[in-house]
């Protein structure tokens, strides 16, 4: 507030603005500069506090049920969007590692793939999208290590079925 205190310089840009807009500095009848108030509310100038009166005590105790009520319904949803969240990741997950095996086994195979569209494009408007499960995941990466001794998650061809349980940690994305 020590800034207050001093006037300010006539080479001041405000100072020359105000000027240019019709202020004397000679004519100012206010000898103290108008004072600060910090506001931490939202509301307008001119707005002044709300004083409601004191509550009744049975209606403190209500309102303090109601808030713990919405406290713990919104502790419900966070864990319900949470949980919703992590099954559509698994989702995803699953669809991709799919993808990938589907496109190892086929290379190993010596077949053709298919790339799959771009996002945003669709195949055929007349086709369903297949739902894929980790049942299905679970079922391509059995025939890739049991008949080419191949793990997705390592990325190797092992040289024997022997080779591929020693040295791979395991079946699942999780044991690597």
């Amino acid at each position: 507030m020590a800034g207050l205190a001093e006037a300010i310089p006539e080479s001041n840009v405000g100072f020359r603005m105000l000027k240019q807009m019709g202020y004397d500095p000679g004519a100012c009848a206010a000898a103290e500069p108008v004072g600060i108030e910090i506001r931490r509310s939202r509301a307008g100038l001119g707005a002044e506090p709300a004083v409601a009166p004191a509550p009744a005590p049975a209606a403190v105790a209500r309102t303090r049920e109601e808030a713990e009520r919405e406290r713990r319904r919104e502790e419900e949803m966070v864990v319900e969007l949470r949980a919703r969240k992590s099954t559509q990741w698994r989702g995803r997950r699953v669809l991709w590692d799919y993808r990938k095996a589907e496109a190892a086994l086929a290379q190993l195979e010596n077949r053709e793939v298919e790339p799959p569209a771009p996002e945003g494009e669709e195949k055929g408007s007349d086709e369903e999208e297949e739902v894929i499960t980790e049942e299905d995941l679970l079922n391509i990466l059995a025939k890739l290590r049991d008949q080419h001794h191949y793990c997705l998650y390592c990325g190797c061809k092992y040289e024997s079925a022997d080779a591929l349980a020693n040295e791979c940690p395991g079946l699942n994305e999780d044991d690597h």
